[in-house]
């Protein structure tokens, strides 16, 4: 048997795992967020090896190297040697604030929530009389 020389896009996508099931994979090009060299494609375009997939899943972009065609789906270790990823690693998280909520009709906070309060976000520090 011949290796094939290109695939459906769909399908590679689904046999490297990328996607859960056909269906969605369908539904993520149809929708505009799987590009191949940049340009968007058809469920149909056939990916080749040296190709490059942008997949957008949960709002982040998975850039993948098309390195070996698969027509099945086949297990985590054998897909992950399908493609190379080139995802850029995520940017460091920034430091967050917690949001201090404070029940309604409570009054003001004592002396003691207050210190409680700074301690949470961050403002201890400062220099008291």
């Amino acid at each position: 048997m011949t290796e094939p020389t290109s695939v459906r896009v769909d399908v590679w996508l689904w046999a490297v795992r990328v996607y859960k099931t056909r269906s969605a994979a369908t539904t993520a090009i149809r929708g505009g967020h799987v590009r191949v060299n940049g340009d968007p494609v058809k469920a149909s375009y056939g990916v080749k090896v040296g190709d490059e997939v942008r997949a957008r899943i949960a709002g982040f972009d998975k850039i993948l190297g098309v390195q070996k065609l698969l027509l099945k789906r086949v297990g985590a270790p054998i897909a992950a040697t399908a493609y190379e990823d080139r995802t850029p690693p995520p940017p460091p998280r920034e430091f967050v604030a917690p949001i201090v909520h404070r029940e309604r009709g409570l009054g003001r906070p004592t002396k003691r929530e207050r210190r409680e309060i700074d301690r949470l976000t961050g403002r201890e520090s400062r220099d008291r009389p």
